[in-house]
């Protein structure tokens, strides 16, 4: 090869590999985008970030009001991560809409409640009593198991996760189910004798205590823990893993926690912690 000939051949490789490097130092510095529902979730993100902005990495919270958006959002590639399901919601969703999702870490296991402004306890329900529970076929599914833990109603003994009302065998006080899409719960608990509650909604609303729960999910698995996904192609992101690490082990995220839940360990737990 003729030296200029051999020397233009050296400067294409050299432009081409640093026209790579510039590339990946780009993806590498872009900021890593978490979606994420209003409360502690996002208030704990929020906090870790910028404790990862001292560390040198970006990362750009994005607050969705439905429980639909963030994973369409995720599909789409315009997030990163999202952090506002449970593991039994993220199957449904991988086996219902075909996401190539995958959990990354567990995060905080908030316990659900029923609550009640209008009864002091399950036993002063009437005949014929509204229930409002979640609209979704996994937290339809977990209320009337909590209902039933509550022995409020039975279910078939074979009932799975994503029970419904046809799975009732026994309602002895007849109750009557509303379904209501889970963030509107705190509202709808004013309008009827005993609603779902989620403490990470009822919390920041201060419609009333999320710790005057008349029953609580205390009995269910980490399988219930809110999970940070990823879809599985970008779950080995090396921003992902140092933004887990940050908030995993960062005091002040623990301490807003244990603060957003009124220091009541009874209605929560930190998921990625041993029992």
């Amino acid at each position: 090869m003729k030296p200029l000939r051999l020397l233009r051949t050296f400067f294409a490789f050299a432009f081409a590999f640093a026209g790579a490097a510039v590339l990946a130092g780009s993806a590498l510095a872009a900021p890593l985008k978490i979606g994420v529902v209003p409360g502690i979730f996002a208030d704990s993100v929020e906090l870790a970030a910028k404790e990862a902005k001292a560390q040198g990495l970006d990362v750009q919270v994005v607050e969705f009001t439905d429980w639909t958006t963030p994973n369409v959002a995720l599909d789409a590639g315009d997030i990163d991560l999202n952090y506002y399901q449970n593991s039994n919601y993220l199957a449904n969703a991988v086996r219902s809409k075909g996401f190539d999702f995958v959990s990354v870490q567990p995060g905080i296991l908030s316990y659900l409640g029923l609550y009640s402004t209008r009864h002091k306890t399950l036993a002063d329900l009437p005949d014929g009593a509204r229930v409002a529970i979640a609209s979704d076929p996994v937290n339809i599914g977990r209320a009337l198991r909590l209902l039933q833990h509550a022995g409020l109603i039975t279910l078939r003994p074979d009932t799975g996760l994503l029970g419904t009302q046809a799975d009732i065998v026994a309602n002895p006080k007849r109750l009557r189910f509303i379904e209501v899409e889970g963030p509107q719960l705190v509202r709808a608990t004013q309008d009827v004798d005993l609603a779902l509650g989620y403490p990470y909604f009822i919390i920041p609303s201060k419609a009333f205590d999320a710790s005057k729960g008349l029953a609580y999910t205390r009995y269910e698995d980490d399988s219930w823990a809110i999970q940070f996904v990823a879809r599985k192609d970008r779950a080995a992101d090396p921003r992902i893993a140092q933004f887990l690490a940050v908030y995993k082990t960062s005091n002040p995220v623990r301490q807003a926690i244990q603060r957003f839940y009124l220091n009541d360990a009874g209605l929560y737990r930190l998921a990625w912690l041993p029992r």
